[in-house]
């Protein structure tokens, strides 16, 4: 590939190797026949590996290699793929070829384009050998956003005795301050994102939306055999895996790579392959976000450190409105989420307004609720949990004269079924759920 050339004309994109020394990985990629590309990841204070994890570590590195590959396939989606060090275990190209095509089913949306049939990772490798136990220590990684969600699964784990870390992958303020407010020994790791990715995007590379939340597991699974740890456990709801939206019979989730399907992918992957005393798990998939906002309703010491806004994500400023835009679908849905679990003036004072009397927000509400439109590609909940959460509030009398409130209430509801829109329901805990029985102690402190 010569310096000129435009990325989306590129036939091959090659995995070149991964390697791992003093706390650094080194990730590197190329299309067709042009330079590596090369990523890093860099682990701070990481000690010595013990002998006895050497090949889990091996592995976990490989499928770091694997699947942080997809920030810079995306750039030319090229028809083939090639593996430097061969072809795949059908285990793991079924993970990779699935992780791909519905990780990526957001940007080839909005792209216009269609991954089916096009990607497939190499296979034909002898299956491996049931990974063994490592007799890893009894501690949990617990991956801080600096949202609601994940300071939820923070204090269960405290609250059950449960010896955790907070950990993190790069440099948000925001996030290292919500980590600090936890009180847990933090870990913050950093991903360098090669700098020829950047000149591809110059070039005239495809761009969007990756599963992000992959690429962090995937860093989380090296940390955990690096420094010690048997489980990961991760802050996602079971409304993550619901679609955003269909469109020419495929399903696309935003948050697929943080829905069910992923997790059992990943977590069964890991017991085979890397450690059979390894566990991945959402701490909080029973549960919707309402019932989350439930329980974060309680967790007053956070209230001025957290921000699930992605547009405002900073923390540098003293007033809400630092924190909060106030103008996308995450403060949209999680202003709403809280309202009917909260007092009135304590939720406006989290926010610094009231994003509820405001006509000028009527079109975000809408998308939330799936009204005239389709859930927004942002990690929000249900439409279903949405329509509950305000018909709640067009039942109490401080809410019921705010703007958005009164519309709802003579727009909207009319269209509905009110039996469909009890908010009890989705307070109930599902029992799907991979969490191991040393953490399931935990998720009585949800409820």
């Amino acid at each position: 590939m010569t310096t000129s050339t435009n990325p989306r004309l590129t036939q091959v994109f090659r995995f070149l190797h991964a390697r791992y020394a003093d706390g650094v990985a080194e990730l590197a990629y190329a299309f067709d026949d042009g330079e590596p590309m090369v990523e890093r990841i860099r682990f701070p204070h990481a000690p010595a590996l013990p002998v006895e994890r050497k090949a889990a570590f091996d592995a976990a590195l490989k499928l770091l290699h694997l699947v942080a590959g997809v920030s810079y396939y995306k750039a030319g989606v090229p028809p083939k793929i090639e593996l430097a060090d061969g072809p795949l275990d059908d285990a793991t190209a079924d993970l990779l070829d699935a992780l791909y095509l519905h990780g990526l089913a957001e940007f080839a949306y909005r792209n216009g384009l269609d991954l089916r049939g096009r990607i497939s990772f190499p296979r034909g490798a002898a299956s491996q050998s049931e990974a063994r136990a490592l007799g890893l220590p009894h501690r949990t990684l617990v991956p801080i956003g600096g949202g609601k969600d994940s300071l939820v699964a923070v204090e269960a784990i405290k609250s059950a005795g449960g010896e955790a870390t907070a950990v993190w992958v790069g440099g948000s303020a925001l996030i290292a301050a919500c980590a600090e407010r936890t009180g847990l020994p933090t870990l913050n790791l950093q991903r360098e994102l090669a700098p020829a990715l950047f000149e591809l995007n110059q070039r005239g590379a495809w761009n969007g939306h990756i599963p992000v939340t992959a690429v962090n597991s995937a860093i989380l699974v090296v940390a955990a055999i690096l420094y010690g740890f048997d489980s990961i456990a991760f802050a996602n709801e079971r409304s993550a895996s619901a679609a955003t939206l269909e469109y020419d019979g495929q399903q696309v989730n935003h948050q697929w790579s943080k829905g069910y399907a992923f997790e059992q992918l990943l977590g069964e992957w890991l017991h085979t392959h890397v450690a059979a005393d390894l566990d991945y798990c959402s701490l909080l998939r029973p549960y919707s976000e309402l019932a989350i906002t439930r329980a974060f309703a309680r967790l007053t010491p956070y209230f001025d450190a957290f921000s699930s806004c992605n547009r405002n994500f900073r923390i540098l400023g003293p007033k809400p409105a630092d924190r909060w835009c106030g103008q996308c679908p995450k403060c949209h849905f999680v202003f709403l989420a809280l309202a009917p679990f909260l007092p009135k003036p304590r939720l406006l004072t989290i926010f610094g307004r009231n994003l509820l009397d405001d006509e000028s927000q009527a079109a975000g509400f809408d998308a939330l609720l799936e009204y005239q439109d389709h859930k927004p590609f942002e990690c929000v909940g249900e439409g279903a949990e949405a329509r509950a959460a305000m018909y709640a509030l067009s039942q109490r009398p401080e809410w019921q004269e705010d703007a958005l409130v009164a519309r709802f209430r003579d727009e909207i509801l009319p269209q509905l079924d009110v039996a469909q829109l009890a908010l009890e329901p989705w307070l109930e805990p599902s029992a799907e759920h991979r969490v191991p029985a040393r953490l399931q102690a935990a998720l009585k402190a949800i409820a």
